[in-house]
């Protein structure tokens, strides 16, 4: 059973439908790992082993009925704990809602259930999803499973690091600004940042809400599809959740195979700070795509320069808007120091949030304040369409763009926590893509001389996903790195 942790979705799939073996066998195997493993890696803040084999029961109860949910009935899938799911807490890696359970199940949580997802674990993150590296949880830094002495990236480290390390087969993540692509890219794992719209955000803790993102991680493609198959569509709880038809997401990725398409290549994206590494390994990708046939095509994305700028003037506004909510009132953790209403808001969020969390909030009520509105936030939602266009531009002349996900591979914990710009510069290669809404994928592509995962980005058209998910699937399929596992 130890070596169904390391299948493929589709694997585990079709074991589970021929009755090779039972989801609480499965389920059973990814529990027994992560008590094996997980006090070295910190993946997860808590979890609740009773509720997941009963999930398990159920499943394979249906199952012996004849009355399966389909291909995710009795697979595990792991949550970043910003996920609300009934009667479990939810912390968003942050003190202030250290004690905080659930009340209701976000959407994307009921449509797990109602796949028959086994739901197992709270996964570790960057405090309310506000950083690169995991080492802003308010509780405990997640290793990279590859070097523990090193970062699963950020701000779903547990959800990429619980995959790569064979915790749970599937994890869900959240994506403002690379929070999915740059850990699967640090990590060896497979994951999407879906079009904005995609996937409800109903139940999904806020940071920025313009830019956030629910998106699936998993060790190939063709889970990550299975995964968006079930979470996409129209939800009437998030008006800004897009009307779209779904398609087969698993189907359309295998059966369009073969077909070639036009990739352009950004010659911003490989200039200065680039690991050496990591575009040597990003160029043997593109010459792979093209040994394929697909034509390849130089490309200008001149505005990457402003992405930084932009993106940390809109999602500290954002978040200041969001988290002043978190003001020792209602829910969250209230100063038994406070002795007077000024000093409960006061010493409350002083105490309840992190540093890099007031150093955003404190950013973004700034940029918003009176005097100052109209030259950061105004122009920088003004240089965000700027950004939306240069894409455009791109993609009149290429289906796909091709990028390294990450500058540099997995770096040590510790190595940027001094220098909140330099943690910033590890995501300039994923940024503009919330900034202007697009799908992107992150699949490992290969390995650095110390054995750290590389990850190669497909950023994609509106609503393309299905083309980005194919082209990774094209790519495993002569590169099995998901075969690759790490030494825990």
């Amino acid at each position: 059973m130890e070596n169904l942790i390391w299948g493929t979705f589709e694997q585990l799939s079709e074991g589970l439908e021929k009755k090779q073996f039972s989801s609480v066998e499965l389920t059973k195997a990814f529990i027994a790992r992560t008590y094996a493993i997980d006090k070295s890696l910190k993946a997860f803040l808590n979890f609740d082993e009773k509720k997941t084999l009963a999930e398990a029961e159920a499943s394979d109860v249906r199952r012996s009925r004849g009355q399966s949910l389909g291909r995710l009935d009795g697979v595990p899938v792991g949550l970043k704990d910003i996920f609300a799911e009934k009667g479990q807490r939810l912390t968003c890696g942050s003190r202030i809602l250290e004690h905080f359970v659930s009340p209701y199940d976000a959407t994307v949580v009921k449509k797990l259930k109602d796949a028959g997802a086994v739901l197992w674990g709270r996964l570790n993150m960057d405090e309310f999803a506000m950083g690169s590296s995991s080492e802003n949880s308010a509780f405990q830094v997640t290793s990279n499973p590859w070097d523990l002495d090193r970062v699963p990236g950020g701000s779903s480290s547990g959800s990429a690091a619980a995959v790569a390390a064979g915790e749970v087969s599937l994890s869900l993540g959240t994506d403002t600004g690379g929070s999915v692509r740059q850990p699967a890219s640090m990590c060896g794992v497979v994951g999407l940042k879906p079009s904005y719209g995609c996937i409800s955000r109903y139940g999904m803790v806020a940071y920025a809400s313009s830019l956030d993102q629910a998106g699936p991680l998993a060790r190939t493609a063709g889970g990550v599809a299975a995964l968006l198959q079930v979470l996409s569509g129209a939800d009437p709880k998030d008006s800004t959740c897009a009307r779209m038809h779904v398609p087969d997401y698993l189907a359309a990725v295998q059966s369009s195979e073969g077909k070639k398409w036009i990739l352009g290549v950004p010659e911003e994206y490989f200039g200065e700070g680039l690991d050496s590494e990591v575009k040597s390994s990003v160029e043997k990708a593109i010459h792979f795509y093209e040994a394929q046939g697909y034509i390849v095509k130089p490309v200008h994305l001149t505005s990457l320069e402003y992405a930084i700028p932009v993106y940390y003037i809109i999602a500290t506004a954002e978040a200041s808007s969001n988290l002043a909510r978190y003001d020792g009132i209602r829910y969250t953790y209230r100063s038994p120091r406070a002795k007077n209403i000024d000093e409960v808001y006061d010493q409350s969020r002083s105490e309840g949030l992190g540093e890099e969390v007031k150093r955003r909030i404190l950013l973004g009520t700034y940029v918003l304040s009176s005097g100052y509105y109209d030259a950061f936030y105004g122009k920088a939602q003004k240089v965000r369409r700027l950004i939306y266009n240069d894409f455009m531009r791109a993609f009149a002349e290429v289906d796909v763009l091709v990028t390294p996900t990450s500058p540099v591979p997995a770096f040590k914990k510790g190595e940027k926590t001094s220098d909140p710009l330099a943690m910033y510069l590890s995501d300039l290669y994923t940024i503009s893509v919330n900034l202007a809404g697009l799908p992107a994928i992150s699949f490992p592509c290969g390995f650095t001389n110390r054995g750290l995962p590389i990850g190669c980005q497909l950023i994609g058209k509106p609503w393309e996903e299905t083309t980005l998910l194919s082209m990774a699937y094209t790519f495993e399929k002569h590169h099995p790195f998901n075969l690759k596992i790490p030494n825990l």
